[in-house]
């Protein structure tokens, strides 16, 4: 008779036989950049969402650095609104690359909108016409895209990664990059970012929260993972060179479906919403923090994520949790 609890009849079994870890290198964490000095907070408190200032930056990199991370991502938040704003050298974002410099992390910018338009939409937005809705102008977004992504590289940036969701913004940023000498940057691609209720606690750290409307107009319906995989397709085929899943836990399916056919780098975004309904459980005594950050982290590695941003990683860095 087979008997498969054999496997785990010791400590030391247990152990010896796990199939999955999460290496701490596997591990990224996400901090959220804003104007001023000497700025650490929590945004909202108690989300795991940071906030710091380009000089306050620094040390928390070196922090995630000593503690076994090997790449951080960044998301500018800048008082003054503007797109402009957004493709400038000396932009919030820049600044907060360059702040980074010598740290030996790789550094993954956002390449987004949302925290410099006034509306909190990831594009400009334009008025309906010919009885037609108003919405997000797809291709004049994607134009402020690509230029933002070169500035990011020309400021450091190993990694660019595009989450808004427009159409052939992969391709124009791909191009803009090697118009400007740029093109070992990698895009990392969100290919399959969902129009998901999982979101709350982010846009009140990236102060991006739409101000009217929602997105569900170029973020995914969380329904469709056949119309994921054309979004990979086609984002590979403009020249992604590594794909991002968020939310994770409700897209493990598309991971696992992603891996077992495309042989390029994954990163799963275990987000805001994920993390909270962990924090406020165990908080409220129902469930026990360290294991169920780490039974998530472990399904979205199992589920194929080669990488998985995560506000849990300051977590691993102080102790608090064990992989």
């Amino acid at each position: 008779m087979r008997r498969n609890r054999r496997f785990r009849r010791t400590e030391s079994m247990l152990r010896l036989f796990t199939e999955t870890d999460v290496p701490r290198r596997s591990l990224v964490p996400a901090y959220f950049i804003v104007d001023g000095s000497g700025v650490r907070r929590e945004m909202p408190e108690h989300s795991g969402l940071v906030q710091l200032s380009c000089d306050t930056l620094r040390d928390e990199a070196m922090r995630a650095r000593d503690g076994g991370a090997e790449a951080i991502m960044l998301f500018a938040v800048p008082t003054e609104k503007g797109v402009a704003h957004a493709t400038r050298g000396d932009s919030l974002a820049c600044r907060a690359v360059a702040a980074c410099e010598g740290t030996g992390l790789v550094r993954m910018a956002d390449v987004c909108l949302c925290s410099y338009t006034h509306d909190g939409h990831c594009g400009l937005w334009h008025e309906g016409n010919h009885g037609r809705p108003g919405g997000v102008d797809n291709d004049a977004t994607v134009d402020i895209l690509a230029d933002m992504a070169a500035a990011l590289a020309g400021a450091g940036a190993e990694v660019v990664a595009p989450s808004d969701m427009m159409d052939g913004r992969v391709a124009a940023i791909r191009a803009a990059l090697d118009r400007d000498g740029l093109g070992d940057t990698l895009v990392l691609s969100y290919a399959a970012k969902m129009a998901s209720a999982f979101y709350g606690p982010f846009r009140h750290a990236a102060e991006s929260a739409p101000q009217h409307g929602d997105r569900r107009g170029y973020q995914m319906n969380p329904a469709n993972g056949r119309e994921a995989m054309r979004e990979i397709a086609t984002d590979i085929e403009e020249g992604a060179d590594m794909l991002m899943m968020k939310p994770a836990l409700t897209n493990l399916d598309l991971i696992a479906a992603a891996r077992a056919r495309w042989d390029v780098p994954i990163v799963a975004y275990q987000g805001a919403g994920e993390y909270a309904m962990i924090a406020e459980a165990a908080r409220a005594g129902r469930i026990d923090r360290a294991r169920a950050a780490r039974e998530t982290l472990l399904s979205i590695r199992r589920a194929g994520a080669d990488l998985v941003v995560s506000y849990f990683a300051p977590d691993v860095w102080s102790g608090a949790l064990t992989l």
